[in-house]
Parts: C-alpha cells; sequence; structure tokens
C-alpha cells in the first residue's frame, strides 16, 4: 500500500505506517482507506491515537500496552448519524456521533487533519444516504409496478363475468299473444251482436288460431 498519500498533512510516517499494515488485515473486499489522522499532543506522542476514514468504515485506533497492543472502536457508516469537530488552542476535538450509544471522541488531532477527516466522512455518509434513497426508490417502483400487474389480471378475470350479467334478456313472446286474444275478443263482440254469422265468426276463429 502507498503510505505517502496518508503523510500529506504532516501525520507522523510511523504511527501511519504501523495503522496501515493492521487494517490491510481488516478490510474487507472492495474496501478502501481514504485517510489517516494522526493524533498530536502537545508533547511528545510516543503512541498516538489514529482515525482511518474507509469507503465503508470509520476506525478509532487506541494504542493500549504502550503501543504493543491497539483497541479499535469501528462503525459501519450506515450506524453514524454525524461527525463534528471542534477547533481547539492545541488541536482539535474529533467526534462520531452513532445511532445509537456512546459519542466517541479523540482530541489532539491536528486542525488541517481534523477538517479532512470531517470533509472525508460526510462524504461517504453523503453517499450513502443516496444510495439507500435510491434504493427506496426502486422498491417502490417494484411495488407499484407489481400492483399495477395485480390490478391488471384483475380487471381481466371480472369482465368477462359482468358481461355475462348485463347480457340482454330474450324479448318476450305476450306481445304476440295479446294480438291473437284481441282479435278473438273482437271477433266474438261482432258475432254476438249479431253482425257476423255463426259460420262467419268460426272460418275467421279458425283463421285467427292458425296464426298462433
Amino acid at each position: 500500500m502507498n503510505f505517502e498519500k496518508f503523510l500529506i498533512d504532516e501525520q507522523d510516517p510511523k504511527a501511519v505506517e504501523k495503522i496501515l499494515i493492521k487494517l490491510q488485515d481488516m478490510l474487507t473486499p472492495g474496501e478502501e482507506v481514504l485517510y489517516l489522522a494522526v493524533q498530536k499532543k502537545p508533547a511528545v506522542t510516543l503512541v498516538p491515537d489514529t482515525i482511518a476514514v474507509t469507503s465503508k468504515r470509520l476506525f478509532f485506533c487506541i494504542p493500549g500496552n504502550l503501543g504493543l497492543t491497539t483497541n479499535f472502536e469501528i462503525y459501519s457508516w450506515k450506524d453514524i448519524k454525524e461527525v463534528s469537530f471542534k477547533e481547539e488552542f492545541f488541536g482539535a476535538r474529533f467526534t462520531a456521533v452513532p445511532l445509537s450509544g456512546e459519542n466517541f471522541t479523540v482530541d489532539y488531532i491536528p486542525k488541517v487533519q481534523a477538517r479532512k477527516l470531517y470533509q472525508f466522512s460526510n462524504q461517504q455518509i453523503d453517499r450513502l444516504k443516496a444510495e439507500l434513497k435510491q434504493e427506496q426508490y426502486l422498491k417502490e417502483q417494484q411495488q407499484r409496478r407489481e400492483q399495477f400487474e395485480k390490478e391488471s389480471i384483475a380487471q381481466e378475470v371480472i369482465q368477462p363475468v359482468v358481461a355475462e350479467t348485463v347480457a340482454p334478456a330474450p324479448e318476450p313472446v305476450e306481445a304476440f299473444e295479446d294480438e291473437i286474444t284481441m282479435k278473438l275478443k273482437k271477433l266474438k263482440v261482432l258475432f254476438e251482436k249479431q253482425l257476423i254469422s255463426q259460420e262467419e265468426y268460426e272460418a275467421k276463429k279458425s283463421d285467427i288460431l292458425s296464426q298462433f
């Protein structure tokens, strides 16, 4: 790994080299170290704290046992609410605010390095927010498409049933029967008034009934 690109803001070369060797064994596939900040106290700092920004996580590397061991506080970007820094007389205090749990702070970070930490960290937080927003948008679009397909299928099933229920009923034959009845009644009235003979009545009646 190229150490020089992590020394542009006067980071301690020995501290950078030491922590990068350890980080190499901890990085996941596709994860890249983007920036390193090294603590610098007013007096000589033999075993400084180091903060590493990667494309997936934020590492607080705290030496223990006079530098023989290192304790790591590691936060995934999705678990960080925000980061902040406060410039003081000697350096700056850099703080990570997780979504749950207590804040984690390292002091005596050189001011330039603290500003760069803030910049790189927010770039990763914003990138993750944009990715999550895009994922949510695509998920909602997929849900809308699935709902539309379900409604379309339901319409195809319902339409034939509706067509059958509203099919016109056959016309009644009562109109033709009423016409025959009326003719027979009129014929009978003529016969009763003796306007036609018995033979004419029977003949006309047979004629009318033959039309039925």
